[in-house]
């Protein structure tokens, strides 16, 4: 097998996307990385990758620059619209949470946490 069939069997396509074989890696999140200008080594280290791993992801997404790049996109857009729609479900839900009575039990740490946001309020004037 020469090595640019390695690479390709190195890169696999699962239901999360281009991953990284053996790995729950996917290529975006070495995307992320890249982006991020982070060096190769850092990559490797922060996904627990091993020298031929990374390699081979970084080969494929040289190689396939701009099909991996509109796929990117994809995820980038899907993370966001996942994002809005727990922002607003948990703003919601604050909302509502903040409407209901504290327990008795609990009055004292209510007071207590009060305390402590008007101390930090006033020390931020």
């Amino acid at each position: 097998m020469n090595l640019a069939s390695h690479e390709q069997a190195a890169i696999i396509r699962t239901e999360r996307g281009l991953t990284i074989a053996g790995t729950r890696t996917n290529l975006y999140d070495v995307m992320d990385f890249l982006k991020a200008q982070y060096p190769p080594k850092l990559i490797r280290d922060k996904l627990n990758l091993t020298d031929v791993q990374l390699t081979a992801a970084l080969s494929y997404i040289a190689e396939n620059h701009t099909q991996v790049e509109a796929e990117y996109q994809e995820v980038l857009q899907t993370r966001e619209e996942i994002r809005q729609y727990w922002e607003e479900y948990n703003r919601d839900r604050f909302v509502h949470l903040a409407t209901k009575p504290h327990h008795p039990s609990k009055e004292a740490l209510w007071e207590k946490l009060e305390q402590q946001k008007a101390a930090r309020a006033s020390v931020k004037l």
